[in-house]
């Protein structure tokens, strides 16, 4: 690209202060450009000195090689997914902080929003006090969908990059050793195995990081939801909690499934088929969990209203999102980059 192109336009992202990439500002030129016309070849930006491939590809490398020479004198096989913690884990691992206050906040807004419906159900014109208070609530659900926006796509942004750098320096990685193949080790491989290594195998490094941190973040979650519901509901909302416990081993069993399912086409309509089923349990899950924890509130002789609705209903999908949903993927998709890493070793 670089041989070809002499008029690289300077990444505006090397430059960018703090707002501006918090809020994304330094892609404002591009958007003016994609909503004149669409955008061309042209209009990109040169990479980044940290994102190139080279750049990439030699860091892995040097791990790599360390991890051969240690494997060598121990006498044991190098391990690759080894090599990919070692290099990577510091600088995903700071990410983790993105997806705690992400979830926190979801988990902190249906209190606000259920403070501020308490008010209105129990209005009184001369009480000052609760009036203020709500105030500081309504401020704080405010700040909080805010600081959710921001937050969110920061997160994504970056686990993203984070994945596409692992996917460029495997890719590197593989170019390197296809070109140092002896002759009877060519002999060995085919041209397709390479391609779809390239092609397929890698890009499990772009889905992985997207949901890994949910690993640990959803039964901390889960925990704090419980709390919660607790003091809302009382013991009703294990009626509701059961039915997710009873969703996430199925669906952690169907992630496991997905890993096994791959490549031929029998093998793929087998895994397209528990997809559809997982993802039929997760939008049929909010109904069932609110009908049977309010069914069960009733039963035990309480009384409903709005701001126990609305706020057991927030944190059941706040919850319900990421146990039936990104801690299933996050499974699914770590056993699928186990399998990647085992074909690319």
């Amino acid at each position: 690209m670089e041989n070809v192109r002499k008029d690289v336009k300077e990444n505006p992202a090397a430059t960018a202060n703090i707002l501006s990439k918090i809020f994304f500002c330094w892609l404002s030129p591009l958007f003016r450009i994609g909503y004149k016309r669409r955008l061309e070849e042209e209009d990109m930006y040169e990479l980044l000195q940290e994102d190139r491939s080279e750049v990439l590809g030699q860091e892995l490398q040097r791990y790599w090689d360390r991890e051969v020479q240690k494997g060598t004198k121990e006498m044991r096989t190098p391990g690759l997914t080894k090599v990919i913690i070692q290099c990577y884990w510091k600088s995903y691992g700071v990410l983790g902080i993105f997806t705690f206050f992400e979830e926190a906040i979801k988990v902190v807004q249906p209190v606000f929003l259920g403070e501020v419906i308490q008010y209105f159900e129990t209005y009184d014109p001369n009480d000052t006090t609760a009036f203020n208070k709500t105030l500081g609530y309504a401020a704080g659900l405010s700040i909080s969908t805010i600081g959710l926006a921001v937050i969110h796509h920061l997160y994504f942004y970056h686990v993203q990059r984070a994945g596409m750098k692992i996917r460029v320096a495997m890719c590197h990685m593989i170019y390197k050793k296809a070109l140092c193949l002896s002759s009877s080790a060519m002999g060995k491989t085919t041209t397709g195995q390479i391609v779809n290594l390239l092609s397929n195998d890698v890009n499990k490094f772009d889905e992985v990081t997207i949901f890994l941190h949910y690993l640990w973040v959803g039964p901390l979650q889960a925990a704090a939801v419980v709390g919660l519901l607790w003091g809302e509901i009382g013991p009703s909302c294990l009626a509701g909690m059961v039915v997710l416990l009873f969703l996430l081993p199925t669906q952690t069993m169907f992630g496991r499934l997905f890993s096994k399912f791959r490549k031929e086409i029998s093998k793929i309509m087998k895994s397209s088929y528990l997809r559809g089923l997982n993802m039929a349990s997760f939008f049929c899950a909010s109904k069932i969990i609110v009908f049977v924890t309010f069914t069960l509130y009733v039963l035990l002789g309480n009384t409903i209203s709005a701001s126990r609705v609305f706020v057991t209903v927030s944190l059941y999908t706040a919850v319900r999102l990421t146990v039936t949903l990104f801690f299933p993927s996050a499974i699914e998709k770590l056993f699928e980059s186990r399998v990647s890493i085992k074909r690319i070793q």
